[in-house]
């Protein structure tokens, strides 16, 4: 192990923290890549629609949303870099497999899920709760209280907007990326080997990356951020058509199998 990773695991160096925002798949990576690792960590989540302003800040203008994790004094933002980092300080158990053609697979799937499902899916999902006020507002703010979470759900109509704006969603958008996240479900069944796994004969960082960008969807019971409250009746909808698919089925026994328990302290 290198030399800082032993430090820290002694304590010496101070307890890694992880900015995230609850209810983001990309977050949901960078805690289960923590989890799985059982690296003790404290999380630290931003005021609801401050998230950018603090990680434009965070990261000194090179990246503007979560995760980041602060980790040996070093400020790393991107779900990916996070887990690589993890990887050197926190070798066991690995998530890159030890053979050069299946890490280089493994790391190619990570990159298909990053890029070809996880954008399109909170585009096609943001479409529909932005419009629910209910919705909307446990979204932003998942453990708020009552006066909160009422007003957050007062401003919907004007906060609404603005995120299909941040992330680019219109009715063109919002469809294709339904079709996208139906594409990914396609690539998802068409990787699954022999062994119930995308690369090789155990859980890598391939498995951890296509089930935690899926959890908004298929929502399994061990996550631990699944936003309370009623579902918006369009995502319901979305839900009830991916059901029961083999990647739907497969997403939920990476859940039971490798979600394991959270490895976060108190502050």
């Amino acid at each position: 192990m290198p030399l800082r990773g032993i430090i820290s695991r002694l304590g010496a160096v101070a307890t890694p923290v992880l900015y995230h925002i609850e209810v983001s798949h990309y977050n949901e990576k960078a805690r289960w890549a923590l989890d799985y690792k059982g690296v003790p960590h404290r999380r630290k989540a931003p005021m609801p629609v401050m998230h950018m302003a603090w990680a434009t800040a965070m990261t000194r203008g090179k990246g503007k949303t979560f995760p980041i994790l602060r980790l040996d004094g070093e400020t790393i933002g991107d779900s990916t870099a996070i887990i690589e980092a993890l990887e050197r300080e926190y070798p066991e158990p690995p998530l890159y497999p030890d053979d050069p053609d299946d890490r280089r697979r493994a790391l190619g799937l990570e990159e298909f899920f990053d890029e070809e499902l996880a954008p399109h899916l909170r585009r096609a999902a943001f479409a529909v709760v932005t419009r629910d006020p209910g919705s909307f507002a446990w979204i932003a703010a998942p453990r708020a209280g009552r006066a909160l979470h009422t007003a957050l759900k007062g401003s919907a109509r004007m906060m609404g907007p603005l995120v299909r704006a941040r992330y680019g969603i219109n009715e063109e958008t919002a469809t294709e990326g339904w079709a996208k996240t139906k594409a990914a479900f396609d690539r998802l069944e068409s990787e699954i080997g022999p062994s119930g796994y995308l690369v090789g004969d155990r859980f890598t960082v391939a498995d951890l990356t296509a089930a935690a960008l899926f959890f908004p969807l298929v929502r399994p019971p061990e996550s631990e951020h699944l936003t309370p409250g009623r579902l918006p009746a369009g995502f319901v909808q979305m839900r009830d058509e991916m059901a029961g698919r083999p990647g739907w089925e497969w997403v939920r026994e990476m859940y039971r199998r490798h979600r394991g328990t959270s490895s976060a302290v108190e502050a």
